[in-house]
């Protein structure tokens, strides 16, 4: 039997050398069993330990009798307990220890790097000297796994995690409760109202449920929901301003009002509209007022 880090493997006790701990061993190879590494009572020569494979901090095979969250080849949702600027993310794997995420694996943009607590989908394996080291899950990985969502979801609030994170739309697994292990999903940039880094977790709406059981999401309330919420701020603005006027109106550029407001033209179009359905502003020459008194009257008496 070949020792390989990663496996899990029952060997012999071969002798006991205290105060370091046991002597494992499998056709003539040796390999250490801290007195730190044992689970249970402590065993005598001759018994058989089941135990994980691993390099200790000075490279040297070693054993554990814990156990590993994943092992070589496995995937498992670890969480991220280190980072390194330089190396990457040190993810906990159940030993005590951690698993390096190498740098190469996460995304070039900082701001979608995970953070400390973030969980990632990664898959135990070897770098090219053989130590053990995560990489990070896809969609090859996970998609034997997820399930379909029923038609039922559409229009639901769900909670995801990011697996990939991209420009034009983010990647994620959708948790699916009972159904199973999760649904594939993403959220399109236009659907987005900040970026999501990796491994991070949210709540998003199920803007629709596709054929293959893979949901499209959105970060965006309901178009009705917003209206409410953008009408409100657009109100509280003009309250606070000077005259109770702004410069802003239907001609107002896409990009100044969402510098401003931080909303789409359209949204912000919404918005103005109900606000002017109730009667509450006026508009002229690309100007935005409140509504004299005697003209919301006027407005109220038409109703």
């Amino acid at each position: 039997m070949s020792l390989i880090a990663g496996t899990i493997v029952t060997l012999e006790v071969l002798r006991e050398v205290s105060p370091y701990g046991y002597f494992l061993g499998a056709g003539g190879q040796e390999v250490m069993l801290h007195y730190t590494e044992l689970v249970g009572s402590k065993p005598k020569p001759g018994a058989k330990v089941e135990v994980f494979i691993f390099f200790d901090t000075e490279d040297r095979l070693a054993a554990t009798m814990k156990k590993p969250l994943l092992t070589l080849g496995e995937m498992a949702l670890l969480e991220v307990a280190d980072i390194h600027p330089r190396l990457g993310c040190f993810l906990e794997m159940g030993l005590g220890r951690q698993l390096l995420l190498p740098i190469g694996e996460l995304p070039e943009l900082t701001e979608l790097r995970p953070q400390v607590g973030d969980k990632v989908y990664v898959i135990m394996e070897h770098d090219k000297q053989g130590r053990l080291r995560a990489k990070l899950a896809g969609e090859q990985e996970l998609a034997p796994l997820a399930v379909a969502a029923p038609s039922s979801w559409m229009g639901t609030a769900v909670t995801a995690r990011v697996y990939k994170p991209l420009q034009m739309g983010t990647f994620v697994l959708a948790d699916a409760g009972v159904l199973g292990f999760g649904v594939i999903g993403m959220v399109h940039a236009s659907e987005r109202t900040r970026m999501l880094r990796l491994g991070e977790q949210f709540e998003a709406r199920v803007s629709h449920v596709r054929e293959d059981g893979r949901v499209n999401l959105s970060m965006s309330q309901r178009k009705e929901v917003g209206r409410d919420v953008d009408s409100a701020m657009l109100l509280e603005f003009l309250n606070s301003r000077p005259g109770g006027s702004m410069p802003y109106s239907d001609a107002t550029p896409p990009d100044i009002i969402k510098q401003r407001f931080g909303i789409s033209k359209s949204a912000f179009k919404r918005a103005l509209g109900k606000l002017m359905k109730e009667g509450v502003i006026t508009q002229k020459e690309n100007w935005t007022y409140l509504a004299r008194p005697e003209e919301q009257a006027a407005e109220a008496e038409q109703d």
